[in-house]
């Protein structure tokens, strides 16, 4: 047992340094960055819908008793993020009231759903090594390779919602850690911390949908810069990176 302690631990702690990958970014100027954090914008709207559609979703309908409510869940999630932007945004304006300049609401929108995610990463990642160390280095490579683009596309929108390079870091790190705490849970749940995780998926589903349709799209809608097709390139390579997870998993 202490072996699959020492595995998960690990794991997980590579998992979250993956969210320092943004790092590449402080040897670029930020005009530079600021020029081209569209194309980060477009690489997490991708990155969102296809984590959401390719792989959260039918994994909601594999393993939830019927369709009808894994579809509500979904729902629920779309839902929840709705009420949430709401109440950020009237925190967003109350200290605007005040002459306090904050981040937009969807940088901290992009930190609670990527939280919720990685603590499921990290619940997935306990439950594969208590099935045995094979399944769980296998679990891992695949998680680690379906985060890098996400949290690439993370961290321009943390600069794109008005962060600074070093806070946006630190922050999408921070979110990261979630998934120790995930891991946690599952070796010491064992069994119980599957049925959370069965209701946490589509619930995130729903996050990462609302998010890139209601908050990221629109932005990309409004920005002056850069060129339409590059957008769609960006969004591509985004949805295509989840689609080529599916081979490794």
């Amino acid at each position: 047992m202490l072996s699959i302690y020492i595995y998960s631990f690990g794991s997980v702690i590579v998992v979250s340094l993956v969210s320092l990958v943004g790092a590449f970014s402080l040897s670029l100027k930020e005009d530079a960055l600021k020029r081209n954090v569209f194309l980060l914008v477009s690489l997490a709207v991708g990155a969102l819908l296809g984590d959401a559609f390719i792989h959260l979703i039918p994994e909601s309908f594999e393993s939830m008793a019927s369709p009808e409510r894994a579809s509500v869940a979904i729902v629920a999630g779309i839902l929840v993020f709705f009420v949430l932007e709401k109440i950020l945004h009237w925190h967003h304006h109350a200290f605007e009231d005040h002459g306090i300049e904050t981040p937009h609401p969807t940088g901290r929108m992009i930190l609670v759903s990527d939280g919720v995610h990685n603590f499921i990463d990290g619940l997935i990642i306990g439950a594969s090594y208590l099935a045995g160390i094979e399944i769980g280095i296998a679990t891992t490579l695949a998680v680690v390779l379906h985060e890098i683009p996400q949290e690439i596309g993370d961290f321009g929108v943390l600069i794109h919602s008005g962060y600074k390079t070093a806070k946006a870091l630190w922050l999408n790190f921070l979110s990261a850690l979630f998934a120790i705490l995930g891991t946690a849970l599952a070796l010491v749940a064992g069994g119980t911390s599957q049925s959370m995780t069965i209701w946490l998926i589509p619930l995130a589903a729903g996050g990462f949908i609302y998010i890139a349709m209601s908050d990221l799209i629109p932005e990309l809608h409004k920005t002056s810069t850069g060129r339409p097709y590059l957008q769609l390139l960006a969004i591509l390579v985004g949805i295509f990176s989840m689609i080529i997870l599916l081979a490794v998993e």
